[in-house]
């Protein structure tokens, strides 16, 4: 696993760090001293959150071998790519009547963008869900949550009130892993990675940070151009094989897709447009008062603190953002997540963790759900 250099992992990119923040970096055990010294040298104050990463990606990783068919643990543990297709084709193919399995696209590496479509057992209807998950490779509770969120629905479809109605009124499209070859280079090649694997002529890096890829207000402040950077904005909006699937999909389903979920960590928040800009969105209080409700819900039920507010308000200016543009397209009850922790482990969330972030989630997407389809109706 080898990380060639000390990842930086909260803020995203250097351009963000302000003074009087905290920053969260994640240093090879080669670098230890020097790194030391030069917090040191300089006058830093720091503390170790986690000193045994090595172990913890091990661990994450171990059931690398293990069957995904066995178990009730399935969905309290880490999957590989691999997994993940077999998951949602097992789930696909025993639930025929609520289920239908949708190829969107390929990535640059030509991996499979699957999307499964939930359903109650009803006529069709013309209210829809997209819930997308793993944009960013590293952030690997984000898969582990869409995977959750299908268990969940399908499990308890006519024994839980709100995710009954859920699937009785509208589709739910779930999209596990938006970013298929990032999140295979992170179980194979370095943890740490957050681009897509594509590649530019005349660069030696590679990816593009597809949550900068979108035709929001790309590549202005708090994106950039340099293909090595983190937060790479691409060649030019949706240059991504992978952007231009979520976005075709969802231009042809705009008029029916009438909430968007965008799960990431880590940090704790709830957010909403605008990221790539401080003005308000016209509807800013009706989305600031969903997101209050939807981290009161999970303060209530799980004693954890959600920040909540618009994007570029809650943590920095990021454009080019798969959230804003879907607002910008008219979906106008558009968020995105970021879940557990706020920096204890980070990226490397343990599994035992996995149930009660996701059960976190969930109350937060059931909650603004129920809202809105109340509204709309």
């Amino acid at each position: 696993f080898a990380v060639d250099q000390t990842t930086l992992w909260q803020p995203a990119s250097p351009s963000y760090i302000t003074a009087n923040t905290p920053v969260h970096l994640f240093v090879q055990s080669s670098s230890v001293t020097r790194v030391t010294q030069l917090l040191n040298t300089h006058r830093f104050s720091f503390s170790v959150l986690l000193d045994n990463t090595q172990q913890l990606i091990q661990e994450q990783t171990r059931n690398i071998t293990t069957d995904p068919k066995s178990g009730g643990t399935t969905y309290e543990r880490y999957h590989s790519l691999e997994d993940i297709y077999y998951l949602i084709n097992k789930t696909n193919q025993e639930n025929p009547d609520m289920t239908k399995l949708i190829l969107i696209g390929s990535s640059f590496e030509k991996n499979p963008l699957y999307l499964l479509k939930l359903s109650g057992r009803r006529g069709p209807v013309d209210k829809a869900i997209w819930i997308d998950c793993g944009i960013h490779a590293r952030e690997w509770i984000s898969p582990a949550f869409c995977l959750w969120f299908i268990k969940y629905a399908l499990t308890f479809y006519k024994e839980n009130p709100d995710i009954t109605t859920m699937l009785d009124k509208m589709d739910i499209y779930i999209l596990p892993v938006m970013n298929p070859d990032g999140y295979k280079y992170t179980w194979t090649t370095n943890r740490m990675w957050r681009k897509n694997r594509s590649v530019r002529e005349g660069s030696s890096c590679f990816g593009v940070d597809l949550n900068r890829n979108f035709d929001a207000n790309w590549c202005t402040t708090g994106a950039s151009s340099s293909p090595c950077s983190d937060i790479y904005c691409g060649q030019y909006p949706e240059s991504e094989p992978e952007v231009q699937a979520v976005t075709n999909f969802l231009r042809t389903h705009k008029d029916s897709i009438k909430l968007y979920f965008s799960m990431h960590s880590y940090s704790q928040m709830l957010l909403f447009p605008y990221s790539y800009t401080h003005e308000e969105i016209p509807n800013h209080s009706e989305l600031f008062d969903l997101v209050k409700e939807a981290a009161a819900k999970i303060r209530w039920h799980y004693r954890n603190v959600y920040r909540f507010g618009s994007g570029a308000k809650t943590i920095y200016l990021a454009p080019g953002g798969s959230d804003d543009w879907a607002y910008d397209q008219g979906i106008l009850y558009s968020f995105t997540f970021e879940l557990q922790d706020r920096g204890r482990y980070g990226f490397l969330l343990p599994p035992n963790l996995i149930s009660v972030a996701c059960n976190e989630a969930l109350a937060a997407v059931k909650t603004i759900s129920i809202r809105v389809l109340k509204k709309l109706q």
